[in-house]
């Protein structure tokens, strides 16, 4: 892995680490709001529940990008199918 390719993602790796800071954050003044019976934090269009359970699944996407399909992933798929194009050319 060069430079270039580390520095860039060590950024993502702390952008996703922000993300779910805020997440756990929002997570933990809307939660509470049911709990304790007060309905101080309202949402016409959606449900608290449904916002975070989106905003979650959108984290989990970017969890399974950066750490299972990152460039050393991608590296190796496309030595794979260079092997197999060369095997294919052979006669």
């Amino acid at each position: 892995m060069d430079y270039e390719t580390a520095s860039e993602r060590t950024k993502n790796i702390r952008k996703f680490y922000k993300s779910i800071f805020i997440f756990a954050i929002f997570a933990v003044l809307i939660i509470p709001d049911d709990i304790f019976g007060e309905k101080m934090i309202n949402f016409r269009l959606f449900d608290r529940y449904t916002i975070l359970g989106i905003w979650g699944f959108i984290i989990l996407i970017k969890a399974v990008k950066l750490f299972l399909f990152d460039s050393e992933w991608e590296r190796n798929m496309i030595e794979k199918e260079l092997e197999k194009e060369k095997k294919l050319i052979k006669y």
